[in-house]
């Protein structure tokens, strides 16, 4: 008797379309079907236990299943047609013929050499194409390296560089220099006049408008990057690698801005490496300097945004290698302030781009100011012109010294909130007013200088003043 009863083979039949069928039909159908069922789930079973299961899951069911059949579609063959075709050609005898796999690495387009494919498909291969070189190429190439790595202070050298900034016939040595300069870095990492030469060429190519260098950049920013932040460049201590880390970092700032929509994340991976160089501890003090002046080319923008919030933490860390007492190695100090020094420039910079929101403070001002006796009047008083002629008569009749010494103490003095004369018009007004709100202009300094003119001239206005003052009194 069959666990699946015949009328669920019936309905089966009549959902499928067959209606009429023997009797016996759906019995024999349930038993088949009741085998089938078993047979699946011993298979299911063994794949439960194969992975190292105690609960049956419906992949073991799908796997033992086998949802994929593949079998060989055996046909019926006539022996009238078997007869009747043509004999098969006669086999070749057993030979060996040679030919060429492949010549100086390149592969010859021979019969005898099949094709790639690729699922199937055969793929165009581009065999590589040995690259030549003029004869005219070859000796500017090696003239060149000539001059880089022996006469880098000759003049012949700085013309190399112009030609190789303007030259458009240089670009099939292009990737000959790329690799010339990495390999030249990293062999002279010990001689600083050949990384500072090997730089110069790299600027040169870089401001050649005429070749593409584009594909080549990934050769040549490590070797850059070398010359930025390596821990020591050069072997003698009077090497300027200072001068070589702040020249290669206005190099890297010009290729991340001219290159910058070509590669959209050169200078976002730029930037995050020389912020972790700056911010790693176990990193020398040159290699901190040529981060901060590597973040401080890219201009004020990257150094409030990388540099200011991290500015009060590094200082603490900083200050002790600095300190005399407290730190007796001469050469560590010395980097240290050097450090310290590109930290300074930075903030600067930050600084000035904050100060350029503030159009009064660096701009001249709109009207002039005289002074003369400690007093400081428009430049147009209402006088009367009588006495304006009989002054100028009498001043024409004073001796040399103290005409010199009026003259001196008289002109146009011109307000800058950057250079402000320290003796003189500090004492009048409030720096920190002018830089802190916006609506303080030239004209309520103006007006502070007049009143305190006014109230009888306590305060001093400057030391030409009283010098002129002074000579006054003496003649």
């Amino acid at each position: 008797m069959s666990i699946v009863p015949k009328e669920t083979i019936e309905v089966i039949a009549q959902s499928i379309g067959i209606s009429n069928f023997a009797p016996d039909v759906a019995p024999a159908l349930a038993t088949d079907v009741e085998y089938r069922v078993r047979e699946i789930m011993q298979e299911a079973i063994k794949c439960m236990r194969h992975s190292k299961r105690t609960i049956l899951t419906v992949d073991d069911v799908d796997t033992a299943g086998h949802k994929d059949l593949f079998y060989v579609d055996d046909k019926d063959v006539e022996f009238k047609d078997l007869i009747e075709a043509p004999l098969p050609k006669t086999p070749l005898d057993t030979g060996v013929i040679t030919h060429w796999l492949a010549i100086e690495g390149v592969q010859p387009a021979i019969p005898e050499n099949a094709p790639i494919e690729e699922d199937g498909l055969p793929v165009d291969t581009k065999l590589p194409v040995k690259h030549v070189l003029s004869r005219e190429l070859q000796l500017y190439f090696d003239k060149i390296k000539e001059l880089t790595l022996s006469r880098s202070d000759s003049i012949l050298f700085k013309e190399a560089l112009v030609s190789l900034a303007t030259d458009s016939g240089i670009h099939p040595l292009v990737p000959y220099f790329t690799y010339f300069i990495a390999d030249e870095v990293t062999r002279n990492l010990n001689d600083f006049s050949i990384l500072f030469a090997l730089m110069r060429v790299a600027r040169s190519l870089l401001q050649n408008q005429q070749i593409h260098i584009e594909p080549y950049l990934h050769q040549l920013m490590p070797s850059i990057f070398t010359c930025l932040v390596a821990k020591r460049l050069g072997s003698r201590f009077s090497d300027n690698h200072w001068e070589l880390r702040s020249f290669t970092a206005n190099l890297v700032a010009s290729i991340c801005k001219r290159y910058g929509h070509v590669y959209h994340n050169l200078q976002p991976r730029v930037t995050r490496t020389l912020l972790h160089a700056f911010l790693d501890p176990t990193k020398a003090l040159p290699q901190h300097y040529g981060a901060i002046q590597g973040l401080a080319a890219f201009g004020p923008s990257v150094v409030r945004l990388l540099i200011l919030p991290n500015l009060e933490p590094y200082l603490r860390l900083l200050e002790p290698e600095m300190q005399l007492e407290k730190h007796k190695n001469g050469m560590k100090r010395h980097e240290a302030w050097r450090v310290y020094g590109a930290l300074l420039c930075a903030a600067g910079i930050c600084m000035y781009d904050q100060l350029k929101t503030f159009p009064n403070l660096l701009s001249p001002p709109t009207r002039a100011i005289l002074k003369s006796n400690k007093k400081i009047l428009p430049t147009k008083p209402k006088i009367n012109p009588g006495k304006r002629k009989a002054s100028t008569d009498n001043l024409k009749q004073q001796p040399p010294l103290k005409k010199l010494a009026t003259d001196g103490s008289m002109g146009v003095m011109p307000i800058n909130s950057l250079a402000v004369d320290k003796q003189g018009l500090t004492g009048g007004f409030s720096t920190s007013t002018a830089v802190g709100s916006s609506d303080v202009g030239l004209s309520s300094m103006s007006q502070q200088l007049a009143s305190e003119n006014i109230s009888g001239g306590r305060r001093e206005v400057g030391t030409r003043a009283l010098k002129a003052s002074a000579v006054l009194a003496q003649a």
